[in-house]
């Protein structure tokens, strides 16, 4: 892999920081296709959490709009390979060595690390199982694997009576001895990571970082440094197209919460895990993007049964919230909007 130079920030205004920021992430209508869409923000996040629908796909149909169809992003991941998913995120195949070489990384002396070392010291004889299964039957959906050492002594809140089948699996997962290499009916599939990830060069692990801190920065395209704006020097400025859009809670555009801050002005929290009496929103609320502002906040709620986009609650300047409901309920195939 060849070296990348580092780069050299450009001091920019904030009102050109909110521009570059809104152009960097494709949220000013120029993004034209999935892969290209998802080589540009570097990766997408998973979550089980879909209120309104994963927040994967939210990612991409907040860019997309009705041109984006989920099995695509299925075709890419599945069939052609030209994506792969690890460690609940989704990247473009030629990040591969980069990854690898987070999968290579040591553990070391954090206390889920040191867990999970004498985890798979405890549970060997479930580790070896899970590994000749998959060799001899793999592909294979967790509920295929049966062990006296799967199950847990009581339920887990989580992970249900099979948390220790779950918990071999994804520490199997993270040093790449097994790859997640399809889904059946939303669960995943898995097998022996030599069957289905590509051989790729050796990247030294301080190597990858650095690459990937510059694509991350390229694919932010600003960030705050001792009290001043700087740009990524391939950031382009100018006019944002004026759209009105609801983004996930996970949108890079707002993940790094104290830099929306101070970048909008705008104070946002995931409330899913606060109880109900202590949430100043709602449990799943996604921000509204018109422009390059962020300037509400709405939760609905899909009820595919009924074909219904239910508004819960809307927060902030919510006068252009009905256009971007509208194109929300058009993509999920709401037959209705309701508050």
């Amino acid at each position: 892999m060849a070296m990348i130079r580092p780069v050299r920030p450009v001091p920019v205004t904030a009102d050109q920081a909110r521009r570059i920021a809104v152009r960097a992430q494709l949220l000013d209508g120029s993004a034209t296709d999935i892969l290209s869409t998802v080589r540009r923000l570097g990766f997408l996040q998973l979550d089980p959490i879909s209120t309104v629908a994963p927040p994967q796909h939210l990612v991409l149909w907040s860019r997309l709009g009705a041109r984006y169809d989920r099995a695509e992003l299925d075709r890419l991941l599945w069939e052609e390979r030209k994506l792969f998913e690890w460690n609940a995120f989704v990247y473009p195949i030629e990040d591969f060595p980069l990854i690898r070489a987070r999968m290579r990384e040591r553990w070391g002396h954090y206390k889920w690390q040191r867990w999970a070392k004498e985890f798979l010291r405890e549970q060997a004889g479930l580790r070896r199982y899970v590994l000749r299964e998959l060799e001899r039957r793999g592909p294979l959906l967790s509920r295929e694997l049966e062990h006296r050492a799967a199950r847990a002594d009581r339920h887990h809140v989580w992970w249900g009576t099979r948390a220790q089948l779950t918990w071999m699996l994804e520490l199997l997962h993270r040093p790449g001895r097994i790859a997640v290499v399809g889904r059946r009916d939303g669960q995943r599939l898995w097998d022996l990571a030599e069957r289905w990830w590509p051989d790729t060069e050796t990247v030294p692990l301080r190597q990858a970082e650095r690459v990937l801190a510059e694509k991350r920065f390229r694919a932010l395209g600003v960030r705050l440094e001792n009290a001043r704006w700087v740009a990524h020097p391939e950031s382009a400025d100018g006019p944002v197209a004026d759209r009105a859009v609801l983004l996930s809670p996970f949108d890079r555009l707002v993940h790094d919460r104290e830099r929306a801050e101070a970048l909008w002005g705008f104070h946002y929290r995931l409330e899913m895990y606060v109880p109900k009496a202590k949430r100043e929103y709602g449990y799943y609320v996604l921000p509204l993007l018109v422009g390059d502002r962020l300037v509400g906040r709405a939760e609905p709620r899909f009820e595919a049964k009924t074909g219904t986009l239910r508004l819960l609650g809307a927060w902030g300047d919510t006068a252009r919230l009905e256009e971007a409901l509208a194109e929300l309920a058009a993509w999920l195939g709401a037959e209705r909007v309701e508050r």
